[in-house]
């Protein structure tokens, strides 16, 4: 082979090199995957459920945040809901109505109702994590005790528990319905709605819907009295996430917030 040749092989055989690790690089290839979860990753869901105070809020614009992906939708007359879209699971719920402004969260998809005694659940589990219900949905978006909190059904389940037996004490209220999170209803029939209705007369629900200062209070003083331990490995994270051709790495453990 001519020098000439020579030079000509070397030149294009290390353009070949530079372009195939280039290729590599932009196909995620080596393992080092990107820092967060691609949208191809996440599973369609469906969440729906009902938002009422012991009448429906009609027509309230329902927001829901997840862990990440979410989507806003119109509850019907009937206050009914109903969204499926790709999400990571936990997910804050809001229902908006006029004045009134209620949240609650899902673990998974299903039914998950919005209604005064979601919002008094999430006022106790905030209490648990030392901080309230504003300081919870303000968090949520970065801070994973409070996603695996709210992730975790044994938690929530025993929150709801807790929330029913301390309505009961101070209001005098035996609820039908314990369950009232992700139990399905229809406003005006016996169950969660005959439920708030009770609630509302003894006066743990306001006169707007929302829960009574009362009752927030008390699951507030309850659920700090309660605290969920919080691991010495939990704080601000990042979330591991797919690369193209190789998985990618949890993020760094920061503080808690």
């Amino acid at each position: 082979m001519s020098i000439r040749n020579q030079r000509i092989f070397r030149f294009v055989s290390a353009g070949l090199q530079i372009g195939s690790v280039a290729l590599l690089v932009s196909c995620g290839g080596g393992g080092g995957g990107s820092g967060g979860t691609s949208a191809s990753s996440m599973s369609t869901m469906s969440i729906a459920g009902t938002a009422a105070t012991g009448k429906a809020l009609a027509n309230a614009a329902i927001t829901i945040n997840c862990v990440q992906g979410s989507m806003s939708v119109a509850a019907d007359a009937n206050g009914n809901f109903h969204a499926s879209f790709g999400a990571v699971t936990p997910c804050l719920i809001t229902a908006t109505s006029g004045g009134t402004t209620l949240h609650s969260e899902a673990f998974a998809g299903g039914t998950f109702n919005v209604t005064p005694e979601t919002d008094l659940l999430l006022s106790f589990l905030a209490a648990q994590l030392g901080t309230n219900e504003s300081g919870l949905i303000a968090g949520f978006a970065t801070n994973t005790q409070f996603q695996q909190t709210l992730q975790n059904q044994a938690e929530v389940s025993t929150a709801q528990t807790a929330v029913v037996q301390n309505l009961q004490q101070k209001f005098g209220v035996t609820l039908s319905t314990p369950s009232f999170l992700t139990t399905a209803f229809t406003v005006g029939q016996p169950g969660v709605d005959s439920d708030l209705e009770a609630l509302l007369a003894r006066g743990a629900i306001d006169s707007n819907g929302e829960p009574d200062a009362s009752a927030v209070t008390l699951m507030a003083t309850t659920g700090a009295a309660n605290p969920i331990a919080i691991s010495p490995t939990t704080g601000t994270t990042g979330t591991t996430g797919t690369g193209g051709t190789g998985t990618g790495g949890t993020g760094s453990t920061g503080g808690m917030m």
